[in-house]
């Protein structure tokens, strides 16, 4: 069954950067949480915490990406 999000379906290109957005700033609370948890001692026995930081930062890093480049797509075809 196919699931639709609306999420997944934007009414624009402003409208899908502010959900990106939203994602990023989700993500990176979630940064500091890890971190929080991380400095309180509380993952030291976790195997996967390496793998866990890794992660996290990348998809910040991806959503920081698209959305640098639809914002100069937008910039770029309001000067057009």
């Amino acid at each position: 069954m196919l699931r639709c999000d609306p999420c997944l379906a934007p009414q624009s290109s402003k409208d899908f950067i502010s959900k990106l957005s939203i994602a990023s700033k989700e993500a990176r609370e979630t940064l500091y949480w890890l971190r929080l948890l991380n400095d309180s001692k509380f993952l030291d026995n976790y195997e996967n915490k390496k793998y866990l930081f890794e992660e996290i930062n990348s998809i910040i890093n991806i959503l920081r990406k698209i959305i640098i480049t639809l914002r100069e797509r937008l910039k770029n075809e309001k000067s057009k």
